[in-house]
């Protein structure tokens, strides 16, 4: 990642807390990004999101009227969204698992849990960046691949058209 350079790329920081969307716009200055925006609630994020439709969105969980999570499944699914397809990085201090799923099960691309670090941000953009997860649409779920891992053990109905099917030992 040494020498990745961010300068055309367009972020746009939600975050209730003046604080953090501060912190964040630093970081990413420091990066070298020139077009940041940013919202303190989900609404004018929305606004933004039709306005600038930025590179990227990066988000906390607890936003002024909903969450995170719920604007997330407005950008993933909503008719009227602009770009279903956005890499949405959500920045929260609440990684239990559960949370963790349900940001998951969203459509959320990453997680970085606070306290938010340098090195942290850095590679989850990158990661969006260079490494993007196909996106999946279902009957319940539309967003990146869940699947983080090449796993063949499963080989039940839902098992999609394409994976390969494991090489089995003949005695």
């Amino acid at each position: 990642m040494t020498g990745y350079r961010f300068e055309r790329l367009s972020v746009l920081v939600v975050d209730d807390s003046a604080y953090m969307r501060q912190l964040v716009s630093t970081i990413l200055r420091g990066f070298g990004v020139r077009q940041i925006y940013e919202a303190g609630d989900a609404e004018y994020a929305w606004t933004l999101l039709h306005e600038i439709n930025p590179d990227v969105m990066l988000l906390d969980w607890i936003l002024e009227g909903t969450s995170g999570v719920e604007l997330t499944r407005r950008v993933r699914n909503d008719p009227g969204s602009t770009n279903p397809l956005l890499p949405i990085i959500m920045i929260t201090g609440n990684t239990h698992i559960d949370r963790v799923r349900e940001a998951r099960d969203a459509g959320i691309n990453e997680i970085l849990a606070k306290p938010l670090t340098v090195k942290g941000l850095m590679t989850r953009l990158y990661s969006v960046i260079e490494h993007p997860r196909p996106m999946v649409r279902t009957e319940r779920y539309f967003g990146p691949c869940r699947r983080r891992r090449k796993r063949d053990e499963y080989q039940g109905p839902e098992r999609r058209d394409g994976d390969e099917q494991p090489e089995r030992a003949t005695a």
